[in-house]
């Protein structure tokens, strides 16, 4: 196939997946503007960019953010955070998210691996 065949086949699949590519650029639209809302109603502004101490006291940054995200995806709160510091906070935190203090996790696969055993085990 050479040159000229092959910009046909591709201008042909791109016309027959118009339609999907409409679909995709309205649910972007949508999207886009669910963020853009969210922003507005909670008036991001320069101030939510300010440099921080790095401990979160009083970050109107980040506290901005997780109001955001929870408005945006549906949820009762957010919890946004560019430090977990390796694999098992990630995994804790989302356990500590999921789970209730009374509550039982139960592995159908096995005992969790051992660097969780300290969060995971009272």
């Amino acid at each position: 196939m050479d040159a000229k065949q092959l910009n046909a086949l591709a201008g042909e699949v791109e016309r027959s997946l118009a339609d999907v590519f409409r679909r995709f650029e309205a649910i972007s639209q949508e999207n886009t503007a669910r963020v853009m809302e969210a922003f507005q109603e909670y008036r991001v502004s320069e101030a939510c960019f300010a440099g921080t101490n790095g401990y979160g006291y009083d970050d109107l940054g980040r506290e901005t953010l997780e109001k955001i995200y929870a408005r945006v995806f549906g949820g009762e709160a957010g919890l946004v955070r560019t430090t977990f510091v390796n694999g098992t906070h990630a995994i804790a935190c989302a356990l500590y998210g999921a789970l209730r203090p009374w509550q039982n996790l139960l592995s159908l696969t096995g005992a969790h691996y051992d660097t969780l055993h300290t969060a995971l085990v009272e």
